[in-house]
């Protein structure tokens, strides 16, 4: 059996360690999301800056749509499922706040910016602490 120099060594040595770090990320990535998805979350719907409705995912227990109107003509359709909510339809040109899919923790808001509306999900208990995200201060 032919050996490996001693450079190869290494290069095979630094990919296992590599490999075991991403395989430990992920399975944190993994662990902590479902933490995190198991926490009661609310849905704090504003439009022109006006809390118009707010939505207690945990208690969601089927899927509901509901559209809301602004003055000028704007429409967003929104769907809840349970632990979860979207804006699935709008009026607005470039629909952005469609493509942000469906959202069950409080790291970014679902935003419609023509239509000036805004989804903060935000945690049932005032008191629980905050998730950290890399824009946090």
């Amino acid at each position: 059996m032919k050996k490996l120099p001693s450079n190869a060594k290494a290069a095979i040595a630094i990919s296992a360690v590599l490999l075991l770090l991403l395989l430990a990320s992920l399975a944190w990535i993994i662990w902590s999301g479902s933490r995190a998805a198991g926490d009661a979350m609310v849905a704090d719907i504003y439009q022109e800056d006006v809390l118009i409705k707010s939505i207690d995912l945990s208690k969601v227990v089927r899927t509901e749509r509901f559209t809301i109107s602004g003055a000028h003509g704007e429409e967003n359709v929104i769907e809840v499922r349970p632990g979860e909510i979207a804006v699935i339809s709008a009026n607005c040109p470039e629909q952005v706040c469609v493509h942000q899919g469906f959202r069950s923790n409080g790291l970014l808001p679902i935003t419609c910016l023509p239509n000036h509306l805004v989804i903060m999900i935000r945690p049932a208990d005032p008191n629980a602490p905050r998730e950290l995200d890399a824009i946090t201060y």
